[in-house]
Order: C-alpha cells, then sequence, then structure tokens
C-alpha cells in the first residue's frame, strides 16, 4: 500500500494541522509505503515572500520530524525537488473541465477571504492530483477540507484511464478520520490560520497559556452547572484526555462549583504534557541532519516519479 501526504508550509503549524493531518499519517507509516511531501508550491499561490516560505519550510519540516515522522519508515522531501510534478499537472490540465474546478469550495472561500485570485489557486487542485498520482499513492489522508480535491483527482483518473487504457493511473482512496478532522479554535469555529484562533503545536509556554484562557465560553457563572453540549474546552480537551479525564471534566461540568478558568488551566496541562517528548526531540533536532533527510527522500521520490511518468508518456503518445 502506497500511502501519500502532503503540508503547506504557510506558517507556523497548530494543533488543528497535528490532529487533523500529522498524526494520521505518523501513525500509518507503519501500514505501508509512506511518502510525505512539504508542499512548498502549493504554498506559493498566497506567499510570495522568499524569506516567509524558507523559514515556513525549515519549520514544517523540524515540527514533522519532531512530532514522530520516522525517515526511516516514510519517503520524506519537498515538492519542489520534484519537477516531474509539472509535466503531469499538464498532462491531467488538458483532460479538466473548467467546471470541475469552478465547483471547488476553496477557491471562492479562499478569494473570498482576502487571497489574490491567481491561476496557481485556481488549478490548486490539478497539481495535488499531480502530487498524488505521481507516486501511484494508494491511500491518500486528509481533512474534510480536501476531501473534494480527492475528488478532483479521482475524476481526472477515470478520464485519463477511459483515455489511454485502465491502468495508466493509479485511483486512490481517502483516509479521513471523521472524529478529529474538525479540531475547533479558540472561537468554536474549525482551527484556521485564517481565523487567527488556532493553539500552537510548539507555543512558547507562556503564551500559548495566554492563549488556551482564551477560548471561547458562555456567562454561566462559577457555582452553576455547566453546559456539556457544543463545549469548546471539552471539545479541545478530548483530543488530550483518556476516557477517565475527560469523564472526570465532563461530571465537574455538571456538578457546578468550579469556573471556567480551572478547566482551562486543566486543559493547557493536558496540552502541555501530551506535546512534552516532542519538545524535547525537536530541541535536539540539526539543521544538516533535516536537510540530508529531505534531500535523500527527495532523491527516493524522483526515482518512483520517474517510473510512474515513464509509463505514463508512453501511454499519451509523449514516448
Amino acid at each position: 500500500m502506497r500511502i501519500l501526504t502532503g503540508l503547506q508550509p504557510s506558517g507556523k503549524l497548530h494543533i488543528g494541522n497535528y490532529f487533523g493531518s500529522m498524526q494520521p499519517a505518523i501513525q500509518l507509516q507503519d501500514e505501508g509505503d509512506a511518502f510525505y511531501f512539504i508542499a512548498d508550491y502549493h504554498a506559493m499561490t498566497s506567499n510570495q515572500d522568499p524569506k516567509a516560505l524558507t523559514e515556513n519550510i525549515r519549520d514544517l519540516a523540524t515540527d514533522f520530524l519532531a512530532c514522530g515522522l520516522d525517515p526511516e519508515k516514510a519517503t520524506f522531501f519537498r515538492q519542489s525537488a520534484v519537477p516531474e510534478v509539472h509535466e503531469l499537472a499538464w498532462i491531467l490540465s488538458v483532460v479538466c473541465p473548467m467546471g470541475l474546478l469552478e465547483r471547488c469550495h476553496s477557491y471562492k472561500d479562499k478569494v473570498a477571504k482576502g487571497i489574490s485570485a491567481n491561476h496557481g489557486l485556481f488549478a490548486y487542485p490539478v497539481l495535488m492530483a499531480a502530487d498524488i498520482l505521481l507516486y501511484d499513492a494508494n491511500v491518500v489522508p486528509v481533512g474534510e477540507d480536501q476531501k473534494q480535491h480527492l475528488e478532483v483527482t479521482r475524476d481526472l483518473v477515470h478520464k485519463i484511464n477511459d483515455l489511454y487504457g485502465p491502468d495508466t493511473l493509479t485511483l486512490p482512496e481517502p483516509r479521513i478520520q471523521e472524529e478529529i478532522a474538525k479540531v475547533p479554535g479558540i472561537d468554536g469555529q474549525k482551527m484556521s490560520k485564517s481565523y487567527n484562533n488556532t493553539i500552537p503545536i510548539f507555543g512558547a509556554e507562556k503564551a500559548t497559556r495566554k492563549t488556551i484562557m482564551k477560548v471561547v465560553t458562555d456567562t454561566t457563572d462559577v457555582e452553576s452547572p455547566k453546559p456539556v453540549e457544543n463545549s469548546h474546552i471539552l471539545a479541545l480537551y478530548k483530543l488530550f484526555a483518556s476516557e477517565p479525564e475527560l469523564a472526570t471534566m465532563v461530571q465537574e461540568f455538571e456538578a457546578g462549583g468550579l469556573g471556567y478558568g480551572h478547566f482551562k488551566q486543566t486543559l493547557y496541562e493536558a496540552y502541555w504534557d501530551h506535546f512534552s517528548d516532542m519538545r524535547q526531540r525537536r530541541e535536539e533536532l540539526d539543521p544538516s541532519t533535516i536537510t540530508d533527510i529531505l534531500n535523500h527522500g527527495a532523491e527516493k521520490a524522483r526515482e518512483e516519479a520517474s517510473i510512474v511518468l515513464s509509463r505514463i508518456r508512453k501511454a499519451t503518445g509523449l514516448a
């Protein structure tokens, strides 16, 4: 089984990235042949600052390795180190209907949020399809927000295989963990850098505690029972707590006598403990080691990409 996923270096990673993408990917590296990449071409659709992009790439690589990505189990590389992806993206583009891209909600959402409407942003799903198909990926762990893009990928596979033969491209399947696909931000909306409502994976201690103390609650007084349904504190605590720990907090909510500040402090402590070993690993990672890991991963990725692209070039009449 070939597993593939990518993360954009678009800023500091937050716990929504971790639980929605990184943790599932790290768990999957023991189940098959994993290919994980830093989607730096994709990041350029909204970030044309060279210095910021370089820093974000370095931070993402460091964070992913600190969180448990094992380069002995997974091929880890930068998307831009495999230029073959653009040739496949063009081949996919010539069979991709405009309507298929026009229906993608991600483009509309990002433009509505003020991101410049450029061709790269509009054609993002085609490049994403090339990322997946260039390595014959069978399984693609994605969040709910990327599910539609994977459906575009599958549509393009059917179009190519109908034109050039049933074995030209491999049809990938999504892997979505529904229970943690949507991590709430401190305001209750989906956690996103766009909403400025994130909790960082590796934030400074005092600053992160301050952030968690801003989690939105209702106005129930200290002595009264707290509503359990739709509680943002409980939704976040569930990510870090064991079942007995979660049950205890629910009981305390229902009993009353404790204020929301108490529960936010408990949430903060659970968060801090969860990432403690990862913080230690992050501090021990050497920049030259990270570069070597990415370069080695790129070599293997290009070897695999050349095999797949050779097959596609032959099928389409380009070779």
